[in-house]
């Protein structure tokens, strides 16, 4: 009398061999355009390694001009990032625990400056921060203080097309949270502030780490709105994507130099935050 067949299972090395086999079928028409994109997006990166001064490198990264802008970019970039922490994490809590009218249009107006050309962006903080803006003529009328052109009119420019970056990653971060522990923290007798340090944001700092991270480095390589808002102005204004700009007329060498070391920066960005791009959770 026979048995009734089981289930059949294969091995492990079957379905390993199965799943080479499935992946192994690359179709000719789309390796070919996308090895051409690798080129592409590659080979001016390796131009660049390529054609680097390695050997008077550390010469020049000490050298007066680039170290005032590497100095000044640096400064920039981390006040920059600072001002984002304040504001963009309520901002961002407004946007995913808020329950107000009109909160998509907010949302919409929050993420504009990540599509906005910045020449645009410096344009619109001139006409709002300027001496003869909507707000900046108050600040020079009443304080004697105007921004455009000066270190922390950078700081602004960097900030304004930044802060995107932090608040959409500290958002997913708070959308992905599991609320029932703030619901819980609320009952016990928490007020919502002590809710917020102890609770919340303890909950969501990988995505304020992560976003703060990705707002730093394009704080760091902001160049059309602080040309435009803040000028260029060296060991003032001039930080290093202008300097690049204005080295490449007068000494290719160090512009070569300082655009090495925003891609040093750009790649250790990406290296910190593999996980997350991997994963994609930003």
């Amino acid at each position: 009398m026979g048995s009734a067949a089981g289930p059949r299972f294969d091995t492990p090395r079957k379905v390993r061999a199965r799943e080479r086999a499935v992946r192994g079928r690359r179709p000719l028409i789309l390796v070919v355009p996308a090895v051409c994109g690798l080129v592409f997006l590659t080979l001016p990166l390796l131009g660049l390694l390529l054609r680097t001064p390695w050997s008077t490198l550390p010469e020049r990264l000490v050298s007066a001009e680039v170290g005032q802008a590497l100095r000044l970019s640096l400064v920039c970039a981390t006040s920059a990032t600072g001002v984002c922490l304040v504001l963009g994490i309520p901002l961002a809590w407004l946007l995913a625990r808020g329950d107000v009218p009109g909160l998509g249009f907010v949302r919409a107006l929050v993420t504009v400056p990540l599509v906005l050309p910045p020449v645009v962006g410096g344009v619109a903080l001139l006409l709002v921060l300027g001496r003869r803006g909507l707000v900046g003529q108050y600040l020079h009328e009443w304080f004697g203080f105007s921004l455009p052109f000066t270190t922390p009119g950078v700081i602004v420019a960097e900030a304004f097309v930044a802060m995107p970056f932090l608040v959409i990653s500290v958002e997913g971060a708070l959308r992905g949270t599991d609320p029932r522990y703030e619901e819980a923290a609320a009952t016990l007798g928490a007020s919502r502030w002590l809710t917020f340090r102890r609770v919340t944001l303890p909950a969501v700092m990988p995505g304020v780490v992560a976003g703060a991270v990705l707002c730093w480095a394009r704080a760091l390589g902001e160049f059309g709105a602080t040309i435009t808002f803040a000028g260029s102005f060296p060991g003032t204004t001039t930080t290093m994507p202008l300097a690049v700009y204005l080295a490449l007329e007068t000494d290719p060498q160090d512009a070569i130099v300082l655009s090495v070391v925003l891609l040093a920066v750009s790649v250790a960005v990406l290296a910190a935050l593999r996980d997350r791009w991997t994963r994609g959770t930003l």
